[in-house]
């Protein structure tokens, strides 16, 4: 029978837990095509074949990546708590666990590539973006409609706040020093406090990691 005995590919599925894998336990700098070729059993250029470039891969897996937050975000967003309980389960799982978060330096590799990118890699980390864009301005507009967050337009503050986030994940993805995930959850509870209200029951004890 012809192909006899070949060995079978890996689901793409698989080459992407792989990728993100390797990320997380040897670093961006070890992933290589090459490298996860070894790792799933394929060749290099079976991998270029699959995703093109080094580019699409990491974007692809980025992608899986946020399918999988995207599906946890849906679950906190959707559970029966009050607003601002919500709304601090979806800043703990923006925020990163620490430095070098596989997560995060995905995302941060796959902006520094964007500046060479294509309109359609463009569009697909615009959706990226979009997606959690869009959950946050649902809940503000909710909790608002509720009268448990003080009237702020949405859209803007759902802005100016993710703008708040990615500014101090990326101080805390990159190490840099006297910065830290418990320290950005506290700047943000007290800005949050002061800007929008809500704050969580006394003795509620706020996300620390990931």
């Amino acid at each position: 029978m012809a192909g006899a005995g070949r060995r079978q590919a890996p689901p793409r599925e698989d080459v992407l837990a792989a990728a993100m894998s390797m990320i997380a336990e040897r670093g961006l700098e070890k992933l290589t095509m090459a490298a996860l070729g070894r790792e799933v059993g394929m060749s290099s250029g079976h991998l270029l074949y699959y995703f093109r470039s080094k580019d699409e891969l990491l974007l692809r897996t980025l992608e899986w990546s946020e399918d999988r937050l995207g599906a946890e975000r849906a679950r906190l967003l959707s559970a029966p708590a009050p607003a601002r309980a919500r709304l601090d389960a979806y800043i703990g799982l923006y925020t990163p666990a620490g430095h070098r978060d596989p997560h995060w330096t995905l995302w941060l590799e796959v902006w520094n590539r964007s500046q060479h990118a294509g309109d359609d890699a463009r569009a697909r980390q615009a959706a990226i973006e979009a997606a959690w864009h869009r959950d946050l301005t649902a809940l503000l507009a909710e909790g608002v409609s509720r009268g448990e967050f003080r009237p702020v337009d949405p859209d803007r503050f759902a802005t100016r706040l993710r703008a708040l986030l990615d500014g101090f994940s990326v101080n805390v993805a990159v190490g840099l020093r006297g910065t830290d995930r418990r320290g950005v959850l506290t700047h943000v509870s007290e800005f949050l406090d002061g800007t929008l209200g809500g704050a969580a029951p006394a003795g509620t004890v706020r996300p620390t990691a990931s």
